[in-house]
């Protein structure tokens, strides 16, 4: 499913993707249940950031994403990490992502496709946090 959702946001309107991360296992954080598996595509988009949360929350709503309660299993995540060197802090969006520097499922893929955005530090920080590298 990571994968097609992939090849989805590159077919979003106003998208092209520019790279892709391998898929990494981690464990769920702050609840229960199965392993996840994380990834992070870059990409270039002529239109908003609002425009490309539309287009994100369009495709979980597609793979039959349901809300239940706060961090609850999920069959598909897609979260805005980052919008070229926009800032953003609306009742909608938050860019960049306020928790990416915290949590090593976002930070080691991001680092994969765009490693001028991770700062090594942080890599550092999360270093103890399990995140495995899937074949690709």
């Amino acid at each position: 499913m990571v994968r097609r959702s992939m090849d989805a946001i590159g077919q979003l309107a106003q998208v092209e993707l520019t790279g892709r991360s391998s898929l990494y296992r981690t464990a769920p954080v702050d609840s229960s249940g199965p392993d996840y598996i994380n990834a992070v595509v870059g990409l270039r988009s002529t239109g908003t950031a609002y425009d490309l949360l539309e287009g994100l929350q369009r495709l979980e709503r597609d793979a039959l994403r349901e809300r239940p309660y706060r961090n609850a299993p999920r069959t598909l995540d897609l979260d805005l990490l980052l919008f070229g060197d926009a800032t953003i802090h609306s009742a909608t969006l938050e860019v960049p992502h306020p928790r990416m520097g915290t949590r090593a499922f976002v930070l080691v893929p991001l680092a994969q496709v765009a490693p001028q955005r991770v700062d090594p530090a942080a890599l550092r920080a999360v270093a103890d946090q399990p995140c495995e590298r899937l074949p690709d």
